[in-house]
Parts: structure tokens; C-alpha cells; sequence
């Protein structure tokens, strides 16, 4: 399985019309709004890691040299 920030955004915005469902009332409401605190934690720590590797490879190639190596994470 491969994700990417396309699909997170997908995902977000699924998320985002669930919560406009006018339907949604009561336990089923309350039950929704749980589920997208939880989406949206995950999703800004899946967005402050693309930062932080986005911020390795500026260095990286701000600073490249023969015996600077890549993170692991920043390979493949």
C-alpha cells in the first residue's frame, strides 16, 4: 500500500461531507466528529513528516557533497 498526500486530501475532504451529512444526528453526530479528530491528528502528523523530509532533501541539496548520504527515508 502506497499513499500519498493526493489521497490524504481525498480522504480529508470524505471526511469533511461526512460531517456536512444533515442527516447525521445525535449519538451518529457525536460519533462522526470523534472519528474526524482522530483523522485530523493523523493527518497533521503525516503532514509534518512530508515537511520534515522535505526539509532533509533542501539540505541535502543545499549542502550536497560525496560524504553527505540521504536519510534512509528520503531513498526508494
Amino acid at each position: 500500500m502506497q499513499n500519498t498526500l493526493g489521497d490524504l486530501n481525498n480522504h480529508l475532504f470524505a471526511q469533511l461531507e461526512r460531517l456536512s451529512d444533515e442527516d447525521l444526528k445525535g449519538e451518529q453526530l457525536s460519533e462522526e466528529i470523534e472519528r474526524a479528530k482522530a483523522v485530523t491528528t493523523v493527518a497533521n502528523q503525516i503532514i509534518s513528516n512530508g515537511s520534515l523530509v522535505l526539509q532533509a532533501q533542501r539540505f541535502h541539496t543545499e549542502y550536497k557533497s560525496k560524504d553527505l548520504r540521504k536519510p534512509r527515508m528520503l531513498e526508494g
